[in-house]
């Protein structure tokens, strides 16, 4: 059991925080101690060198996918740092990366763009089961562009050109050509233009815990405007929102927002089980919006 855990070589090389470590092992000690077994030597000693480790304010997280394969991301340990809480991964991604990889021929050859990606977990599982062609992490804090940037390439992806709308564009070069086209782009909603939007051109929008607060409604409901306009010749893209419900009020004032602007709505159904081998929050729900 402990060397399908702590000493799992994907854990070994990418190590948990030291906290989750130490209180894993206690009570896995606790629970071989109260069977009365022999102490197993291993037990004391892995704990013991989890104890020697100085606390950290970065760690890695592995997110196993149902394929097999796995998302590995830095993270920080601290629910908000940095000034935001782009710099961990939210109930509502895990959540809207299942759905994805439940109904893959909404993104398969696709291009993709994710609002507020934070630290990238829904684009890099979908880029990992759904193949879309071109997918498009975008945020607008530069911490969080830069962590975004470092956990696509930890996942062994590389990322073309980003499209410049502020002063955090990231570059790199594309070397597997079966690979999606993956793009980062710095994308404030607030000034972003619809110039700037015309290059992105996508097929599906998605965004994972972006209605969390009454402050950045409107320049979110702003953005989908943006988007709704800037491809006039061509079909409009499927939009899809996940939102962990904390406040209602915030949620029904996100739904008024899209009603007073003419943005049609709908809850998509729940999908029955989950693509992950860990819970997910009850109180999450994704709306397709029809821009």
């Amino acid at each position: 059991f402990l060397f399908q855990t702590i000493l799992h070589p994907l854990c070994v090389k990418y190590p948990p925080s030291t906290k989750y470590r130490r209180c894993f092992l206690t009570e896995l000690i606790k629970k071989h101690e109260s069977i009365a077994a022999e102490p197993l030597d291993e037990l004391y000693d892995t704990l013991a060198d989890v104890l020697k480790e100085q606390e950290s304010t970065q760690c890695y997280k592995n997110y196993l996918l149902p394929t097999g394969d796995c998302v590995t991301l830095s993270e920080s340990t601290a629910v908000i740092s940095g000034g935001t809480t782009g710099l961990v991964t939210w109930d509502a991604a895990l959540h809207l990366a299942g759905w994805a990889g439940g109904n893959p021929e909404v993104f398969r050859a696709r291009t993709v763009l994710e609002l507020g990606s934070g630290i990238g977990f829904t684009g890099i599982a979908i880029c990992k089961t759904c193949q879309p062609k071109t997918y498009i992490f975008s945020d607008c804090h530069h911490c969080v562009l830069r962590q975004l940037g470092e956990n696509i390439c930890l996942n062994g992806f590389n990322v073309t050109r980003g499209i410049q709308t502020g002063p955090q564009g990231q570059e790199g070069e594309a070397k597997n050509c079966q690979s999606p086209n993956l793009i980062v782009a710095d994308l404030d909603w607030g000034s972003v233009t619809q110039e700037q939007l015309v290059g992105l051109q996508p097929d599906v929008v998605i965004a994972a815990d972006v209605v969390y607060d009454p402050e950045i409604i409107l320049a979110l409901v702003g953005m989908l405007q943006k988007l709704s306009t800037c491809r006039a010749d061509t079909k409009a893209p499927e939009v899809f929102i996940a939102s962990t419900i904390r406040n209602p009020a915030t949620d029904q004032l996100f739904q008024a927002e899209l009603d007073k602007v003419g943005i049609r709505w709908q809850i998509v159904p729940a999908h029955s089980n989950s693509n992950f081998l860990y819970d997910v929050q009850p109180n999450v729900t994704i709306l397709q919006l029809f821009i």
